[in-house]
């Protein structure tokens, strides 16, 4: 029997033993007939090594997996923070546009209701406009007293009055009933004038905080 070596139990070698020929040994690593590669002595087939790999990296999961990086995913309870932080941002928005809007309308509410009181004393305003005009409101007297502390009431509610001669000419604020050259009789322009201009105030007009009321009535010259 021989050995790995190529010896018999005897200890020579087989080329050496009587009665024996050569033994010749192929240890080319690359088949040549079918040109594998040719395993080693006591080292496992290849597909048993492949299968060995395969099943201990098929216990890992994908670096990119569903399971890769667990600790990147945000903890529930940040999130539910974050969900009730945006809730908490968004209602307290909504209640500043509640506030804001609540606000205008009473302001609008409160203008409409001064107007409707400077209305029904239209009258009166213009009677004291006339008054004063006329010089019946000469100061010290009781009417003019009375005339100046109603005025000035009102004022405080925003009531304002328009249509002042020398005044520039406003067509949101002012209604033009006579054109009048600049050169007529009685017309006097402010030196520098450049616009039309009021000379003469037939009706005043009143605003509640730039809300109209009523426009003033006037008559307007241009510059020459």
């Amino acid at each position: 029997m021989t050995d790995i070596n190529g010896t018999q139990p005897g200890g020579a070698p087989d080329e050496e033993r009587p009665g024996t020929g050569p033994v010749i040994r192929d240890r080319r690593l690359i088949d040549p007939e079918t040109g594998q590669v040719r395993r080693r002595e006591g080292e496992p087939p290849a597909a048993d090594a492949q299968t060995t790999e395969g099943s201990a990296d098929a216990g890992q999961p994908p670096a990119d997996g569903p399971g890769a990086g667990p600790e990147d995913e945000p903890h529930p309870d940040t999130t539910l923070a974050a969900e009730r932080l945006e809730e908490m941002r968004r209602m307290q928005a909504e209640f500043v546009n509640f506030r804001n809007r609540t606000q205008r309308e009473r302001e609008g509410d409160r203008d409409r209701a001064v107007a409707s009181v400077v209305e029904a004393l239209l009258p009166v305003m213009d009677d004291i406009h006339w008054a004063r005009e006329h010089g019946d409101l000469a100061e010290g007297t009781p009417f003019a007293a009375i005339a100046d502390k109603l005025e000035q009431t009102l004022e405080r509610f925003g009531v304002k009055r328009v249509g002042e001669v020398g005044e520039v000419f406003d067509p949101t604020v002012h209604e033009a009933l006579m054109h009048m050259p600049a050169d007529s009789p009685g017309v006097e322009l402010p030196e520098g004038t450049t616009e039309m201009t009021i000379v003469q105030v037939m009706q005043p007009g009143f605003v509640v905080n730039d809300k109209v009321v009523r426009a003033a009535r006037v008559a307007v010259a241009d510059p020459a």
